[in-house]
């Protein structure tokens, strides 16, 4: 049995919000246009994963709660679906560029947790979401 993996997934909660992910069911993250989040998607990120949602660009940036991965890597077909968010014309059916991911939220926190709370603690200090690698 393979080992779970643990994501930090970011999000803009105008784009897409905890809320919209507690709406929806189970959500397709979709839109990523990075490279190396790309390749996450598509090779590492699986089903059973656990999440931490992590609003940015809001006035507190901050993880607002859980999801779970419900669907490992799959073409991301809103590079290609007009009209779309995220077209990319080099991405097509039959040579896709960029993947995604279906995702469940589970739990949102009575108390979001900032990122200013989060470099406090000196075990997460260190990590890429407190902006060290």
């Amino acid at each position: 049995m393979a080992q779970r993996g643990y994501w930090v997934f970011k999000t803009e909660p105008r784009s897409y919000s905890f809320q919209d992910m507690v709406r929806e069911g189970v959500g397709q993250w979709d839109g990523v246009r990075n490279f190396q989040a790309r390749n996450s998607l598509r090779d590492d990120v699986k089903e059973g994963d656990a999440i931490l949602i992590y609003h940015s660009g809001a006035t507190a940036k901050a993880v607002v709660g859980t999801a779970v991965v419900v669907r490992s890597g799959y073409p991301d077909h809103t590079a290609w679906t007009m009209p779309s968010d995220h077209p990319d014309p080099k991405s097509t059916p039959q040579n896709p560029i960029w993947y995604m991911v279906d995702v469940r939220a589970e739990r949102e926190f009575a108390h979001p947790v900032t990122l200013d709370e989060i470099k406090a603690v000196p075990a997460l200090a260190e990590t890429a979401l407190a902006g060290k690698s």
